[in-house]
């Protein structure tokens, strides 16, 4: 049974950064495929970054609002993925999920395993 257990979210200013950790149980795929999601109340969940693990080595998907800011970036032998987020703004305030084994590979919450969510909130 696979399981993702997301951590590292909680109350930050703007400008500030924050690490979010997803601890991944019973999942491998030699294609990985996993990326970080979020959701604001009201909104669609909309993808923010997915890393693809093919034979050509690694691919990374970042939305357009948070280039230059998230870094996703995974450990493999400890099966977690993690999302570096710096200069925090507003904006980026949200539930934020892992997502593992893409349908296909990148930003479309089409993902067969998700997480419970870890709440990231940034004060102006």
């Amino acid at each position: 049974q696979v399981q993702l257990v997301e951590s590292g979210g909680g109350s930050v200013q703007a400008g500030g950064s924050l690490r979010l950790s997803c601890a991944a149980s019973g999942y491998t795929n030699s294609r990985n495929c996993m990326g970080w999601f979020r959701q604001a109340p009201g909104k669609e969940r909309e993808g923010v970054a997915a890393i693809y693990t093919g034979d050509g080595g690694d691919i990374t998907y970042y939305a357009d609002s948070v280039k230059g800011r998230f870094t996703i970036s995974q450990d493999n032998a400890k099966n977690t993925l993690y999302l570096q987020m710096n200069s925090l703004k507003p904006e980026d305030t949200a539930m934020y999920y892992c997502a593992a084994d893409c349908v296909i590979a990148g930003l479309v919450p089409d993902y067969n395993y998700w997480g419970q969510g870890t709440q990231v909130t940034v004060s102006s």
